[in-house]
């Protein structure tokens, strides 16, 4: 279960993210979650919530948003939704393609309550 290792990152990120910011608590992330990860959005959820304890992010909504894998053709050029175990361009029936959507997980934003003016802890 690879969203174990994927929720310890993301926390990581979020935390360094929220320190550097005067965040105390954060109470959502956004991820963009590329398709050809093989994320399981339930899993990533749960992996997240318990990654999340004892951290600032504990109790923070993760909100994913997936995006499609995209290829492009290194004979034609051409560009078409890459799909796992099928890179055959559509336009020349190639199999030589490079990979340019879909593999990333993006941090796209997050919010939460910052520190009060004053406030120490």
């Amino acid at each position: 279960m690879h969203e174990m290792s994927i929720a310890a990152a993301l926390i990581d990120q979020v935390s360094s993210i929220a320190e550097r910011n005067g965040l105390v608590h954060v109470d959502r992330v956004e991820i963009e979650v590329g398709a050809l990860q093989l994320v399981e959005d339930e899993a990533l959820e749960t992996a997240f919530s318990v990654m999340s304890n004892g951290t600032c992010a504990e109790g923070a909504l993760l909100v994913q948003t997936e995006k499609k894998g995209e290829a492009e053709c290194r004979e034609c050029g051409h560009r078409f939704e890459a799909l796992i175990d099928s890179y055959l361009c559509p336009q020349c029936d190639r199999a030589d393609v490079e990979i340019v959507a879909g593999r990333d997980i993006i941090l796209s934003s997050l919010t939460g309550a910052q520190r009060e003016e004053g406030d120490l802890s």
